[in-house]
């Protein structure tokens, strides 16, 4: 079984969806010379079961790989190896779907149609028209389109069966990890690293956001309107009609329905009243930081309710932002003077957002706003405040504290100790499985 070091984990080594992909040189004319002599095509090269591996199998997994960036090795004896190895690599994959037939793991074309379907359109997709498409798919050995895509989904069924199987086995104690040594890792490492990418520059920081709150003046004006129109929908009003003319959050479209919630999925004033009421009922006038809600449920289903709103929000002026910059600037010094980031935090921080240390970020992936503040910033430092945009509550100033900054470069073997040793350890148990499983089904290989 192949090994991809530092990789997502892939269980088997599978074939690309494309068995035979398009564009790719015709399996006949592309022959991989054994030692001494030319295998002739289809020949059967091993039996798993009751199942025939043929040597065009070999070659139309050849082909995918060099669909990849597969380079065929230039001499007869690296091309017999290579052969092998791909051999062996099909001889474990239909080990596998015969065992995952053997523990009745079933999988259903509707589970594989939106995967078969997009691969079907990316590939249609490269064709400017439709007989270029059918013409090529000709090329590749397929005789129509639906051929094609009975193909796509046997390849892709065989790749689920193998996943959930070994999803099974882990399930059921049956696949466990192997031990690793300090000299595996090191070896693997010294083996691999010439091709790892290089290593991004990354930071780590934690952050105070300051929200820009309304006036009392404009929380005021902004209840008042909130009060009037639940006086409306209590002389009869049609609360969707009403939400739709008044709200001010987007499910106003949808008359204030917010559909199907359960216990946290809203902040807690709002939830609070969205639990207590009764089918029908409509609450009272709520504040939370988003603004004033007024509450209706329109059923109620265990540890489920479905619920309406209308939003009224206080008006942000231009005196507010103005103040939640200079609470941010104020937060920053004390920061700077060394006042415990916590207690600042409880303080200031806007409850919206989150809290904690967020984890190594890419510094080419920061938001723009961050990228530009923490430029040049190493652990230690305090950037000024920045301003955010909140879509739906307006202006916000971010103070970052940063915690780390790590430089691009080469990865070292301490950068990837853990994680060669958790690859190790799973395509170790993997092969011991695999072994385990060949033992018990008949295998032979002809070549």
């Amino acid at each position: 079984m192949s090994r991809i070091l530092l990789a997502a984990l892939v269980a088997v080594a599978t074939p690309a969806l494309v068995s035979r992909p398009l564009g790719a040189q015709d399996s006949s004319a592309m022959v991989i010379p054994a030692v001494g002599h030319q295998i002739p095509i289809d020949r059967v090269v091993a039996v798993v079961g009751n199942k025939a591996i043929l040597y065009s199998n070999v070659i139309e997994a050849v082909n995918v790989r060099r669909s990849q960036g597969l380079q065929l090795p230039p001499d007869s004896a690296g091309q017999a190896k290579l052969l092998r190895q791909i051999v062996d690599e099909l001889v474990d994959e239909e080990v596998l779907v015969q065992a995952a037939k053997a523990e009745h793991v079933t999988v259903a074309d509707a589970d594989l149609a939106a995967t078969v379907e997009s691969q079907i359109k990316r590939v249609r997709g490269q064709f400017e028209t439709e007989e270029q498409y059918r013409a090529e798919l000709k090329k590749a050995g397929f005789g129509n389109p639906e051929e094609y895509r009975r193909s796509l989904t046997d390849e892709a069924r065989r790749s689920a069966l193998q996943q959930q199987l070994i999803q099974k086995l882990k399930q059921d104690g049956k696949l466990v990890q192997v031990g690793v040594s300090e000299a595996e890792v090191t070896k693997t490492y010294d083996e691999r690293k010439a091709d790892l990418p290089k290593r991004p520059a990354t930071v780590t920081f934690r952050q105070i956001v300051v929200a820009t709150k309304p006036s009392a003046a404009a929380r005021e004006v902004a209840r008042v309107k909130a009060e009037s129109l639940l006086a409306e929908i209590k002389r009869g009003g049609d609360f969707a009609l009403i939400a739709k003319r008044e709200s001010m959050d987007p499910s106003k479209d949808q008359g204030g329905d917010l559909g199907w919630n359960r216990r946290g999925a809203m902040v807690p004033e709002f939830e609070r009243w969205m639990f207590a009421l009764q089918p029908g009922q409509v609450s009272p006038v709520v504040e939370t930081a988003f603004g004033f809600h007024i509450i209706k449920v329109d059923r109620v289903q265990p540890a489920e309710v479905k619920v309406r709103h209308i939003l009224i929000r206080p008006t942000i002026d231009s005196a507010a932002v103005a103040g939640a910059q200079k609470e941010a600037i104020a937060v920053a010094d004390s920061l700077r003077k060394g006042v415990p980031f916590d207690s600042l935090s409880r303080r200031h921080h806007d409850p919206m957002e989150l809290r904690g240390a967020f984890d190594p970020w890419e510094r080419s992936q920061l938001p723009p706003e961050y990228a530009t503040a923490l430029e040049g910033k190493k652990a230690g430092d305090i950037t000024d405040p920045f301003r955010i945009e909140d879509p739906r509550r307006g202006a916000k100033f971010v103070i970052v504290s940063m915690l780390s900054s790590v430089e691009g470069g080469d990865y070292t073997i301490d950068d990837l100790r853990g994680r060669i040793r958790d690859q190790l350890s799973q395509e170790k148990a993997m092969r011991r499985l695999l072994d385990q499983l060949r033992q018990s089904t008949y295998v032979s290989i002809r070549i």
